[in-house]
């Protein structure tokens, strides 16, 4: 008995992805193979490596990121030895083209952030 295949029949079902793959991280859960720190996690290596309690260390990491803000905001330059230099960079008026319709609008000037890697940390990576 000879067996034909149709393109139809030849083709597989298609699989339904498993639920936990696309399942979120608990809240408090260090994702293994996440490439972000997050805020906590630096709460808790500077906790370790200075012997200040957790709430000492977010402290002093919570005012470290409120004083580069500031700084920021005020339109000064923030160096970090070692890493870089954190600053405000103003953008001219341009025109954009708005996805899906074509349609030309102007984009008018502001503000971004720049950060340029300090040459040390350059030749580490």
């Amino acid at each position: 008995m000879l067996l034909t295949m149709t393109k139809k029949s030849a083709k597989a079902p298609a699989k339904k992805p498993a639920a936990s793959a696309k399942a979120a991280p608990k809240k408090g859960a260090v994702a293994a193979e996440s490439n972000k720190v997050a805020k906590t996690q630096l709460v808790e290596l500077v906790a370790d490596r200075t012997g200040l309690t957790k709430k000492q260390s977010e402290e002093a990491v919570s005012t470290m990121l409120e004083s580069i803000v500031g700084a920021l905001r005020e339109g000064k330059s923030v160096g970090m030895p070692g890493l870089g230099t954190l600053s405000v960079k103003q953008t001219a008026a341009r025109t954009g083209v708005r996805p899906g319709t074509s349609e030309k609008i102007q984009i008018p000037a502001g503000k971004k952030v720049a950060f340029k890697v300090a040459s040390t940390l350059k030749g580490n990576l």
